[in-house]
C-alpha cells in the first residue's frame, strides 16, 4: 500500500505547518494559555479562513470531503505547534456527530458554522464513574411535555469553556451502562440550569466539569434517534482517536528534535554529551518508538472513516495502544536525557512531555485499550 501524500495532501500538510511557525511560536503558546479563552481567537480564525476547519465536511456543507488523511495532515502539524485550539473537539469529534446524527435541519443551522470556524463545538460525553467506558451514562434525559429534562454532570469537557454548543449524552432508558438507551443532544451552554466549572489541564488547555440542573430542552436539540445513540458515539470516537494519534505523532516528532538537538549542544568533559554511546543508544531507542508511532497513527488515519467493523475496532485499539506508550516512553527517556531543564516551565520540552501524556489519557488509556483489542480477538 503506497502511503505517500498526494499533492493535494501535502499542499494541504505544508499550509499547516508554515501557519504554525509563523503564528505559533512557544512563547506566545505560554501567552494564550494564561488568558480567560485559554488559545489565541486570532490564529482560530486564522485556521477558519484558509479553509482548514472545513477538511472533513462534505461539499454540500461548505466543507472539502476530507478524509481521515487529510484530518492527519492537520493534527500532525497542530501537534508539532502544541496548539491550544479545540480542533479536535469542535472539527472532528464535534462536527462528527454532527455530521453523522444531525437531520438536514441541524446540519444546515450548525454546521455551516463549524465549518467556518464561527462555532465552536465541545463534546461532553466522559462522567467520573465512567473510567473512559462511554456507554456508562449515568446523566437523565427525561420527557417533559415536548421536549426533555437533563440532569447529571460530565466531567473533563476540553474546550467546553468557550463552546458555543455542547453536545451531550444522557440516558433516556435502560440501566447505567447499557449501550441501548443513550441519546445525544445539543444544548445552549448558556441555558438555564447548565453550570460550567473551568480549570486548567496539566498540558496548558482548559477543560471544565458541565453540570445539568434541571436543564429544559426542545425536541429539537435531539441528535439522531432517541436511545440508538451508542454507535454514533462509538464511530466517531474512532475518528477522535485518529485525529489524536496523528497530534501525538507531531508532538513526538518535536520532542525528538529537541533532544537531538540538545545532545548536540550540551556539553560535559569537554565534549558534547551526544558522544556518549548510552545517550546515543537512547536516541536510537526514542526514534524508533517515533517511526513505530509514526506507522500506527497512519494505519488508524486510513481506517478513520471507513465503514464500522471489528476490524477498524481493533486496529483504533491498537493504534492508541502503541502511540500511548510511545508517547511515554519518549517523554520519560527526553527528560533523562536532558536532565532537570527537562522540566522546567520555560523550556518547551516539558510541555511537549505534558501533552503526551494528556493524549495517553484522552479517549483510553494504553491498559484500556489492550484489554479492548484482547477482547476483540477473543470475539472473533
Amino acid at each position: 500500500m503506497d502511503f505517500t501524500l498526494s499533492e493535494e495532501q501535502q499542499m494541504l500538510q505544508d499550509t499547516v505547518a508554515r501557519l504554525v511557525r509563523g503564528e505559533y511560536s512557544f512563547e506566545k503558546r505560554l501567552e494564550f494559555s494564561e488568558t480567560e479563552l485559554g488559545f489565541s481567537e486570532d490564529f482560530w480564525k486564522q485556521l477558519g479562513e484558509l479553509g482548514l476547519t472545513a477538511v472533513p465536511f462534505s461539499e454540500e456543507l461548505g466543507g472539502f470531503g476530507g478524509s481521515g488523511i487529510e484530518i492527519q495532515s492537520v493534527m500532525t502539524e497542530l501537534g508539532r505547534g502544541l496548539c491550544l485550539e479545540p480542533y479536535l473537539q469542535s472539527v472532528v469529534f464535534g462536527g462528527g456527530i454532527l455530521s453523522q446524527a444531525g437531520n438536514s435541519e441541524q446540519q444546515e443551522k450548525w454546521l455551516s458554522g463549524v465549518a467556518t470556524g464561527e462555532l465552536k463545538v465541545a463534546v461532553a460525553l466522559q462522567e467520573p464513574q465512567a473510567f473512559y467506558n462511554q456507554n456508562d451514562v449515568s446523566t437523565k434525559a427525561e420527557k417533559s411535555g415536548d421536549g426533555y429534562t437533563l440532569n447529571g454532570r460530565k466531567a473533563v469537557v476540553i474546550g467546553g469553556h468557550c463552546a458555543d454548543l455542547i453536545i451531550v449524552s444522557a440516558r433516556t432508558s435502560g440501566d447505567v451502562r447499557d449501550a441501548d438507551g443513550i441519546s445525544l443532544f445539543a444544548i445552549d451552554p448558556n441555558a438555564d440550569g447548565v453550570e460550567r466549572r473551568t480549570y486548567p489541564t496539566i498540558d496548558g488547555a482548559k477543560g471544565c466539569d458541565v453540570f445539568l440542573n434541571n436543564v429544559k430542552i426542545g425536541a429539537d436539540a435531539l441528535l439522531g434517534e432517541e436511545g440508538k445513540a451508542a454507535d454514533v458515539i462509538e464511530y466517531q470516537t474512532g475518528r477522535a482517536i485518529a485525529a489524536l494519534c496523528a497530534e501525538a505523532v507531531g508532538c513526538m516528532e518535536e520532542a525528538n528534535e529537541l533532544t537531538l538537538e540538545y545532545l548536540k549542544q550540551r556539553k560535559q568533559f569537554g565534549v558534547p554529551i551526544g558522544k556518549f554511546q548510552v545517550l546515543q543508544h537512547r536516541m536510537v531507542d526514542m526514534m524508533s518508538e517515533l517511526e513505530q508511532a509514526r506507522s500506527m497513527a497512519i494505519l488508524a488515519a486510513s481506517y478513520a472513516d471507513a465503514e464500522q467493523s471489528d476490524e477498524r475496532r481493533r486496529t483504533l485499539a491498537a493504534a492508541k495502544n502503541v502511540i500511548n506508550r510511545a508517547g511515554q516512553f519518549i517523554s520519560e527517556k527526553g527528560i533523562q536525557s536532558h536532565g532537570g531543564i527537562g522540566m522546567t516551565w520555560e523550556y518547551s520540552f516539558a510541555h511537549y512531555a505534558k501533552r503526551l501524556v494528556m493524549i495517553g489519557h484522552q479517549l483510553g488509556d494504553d491498559d484500556f485499550h489492550l484489554e479492548r483489542y484482547a477482547s476483540l480477538l477473543e470475539a472473533s
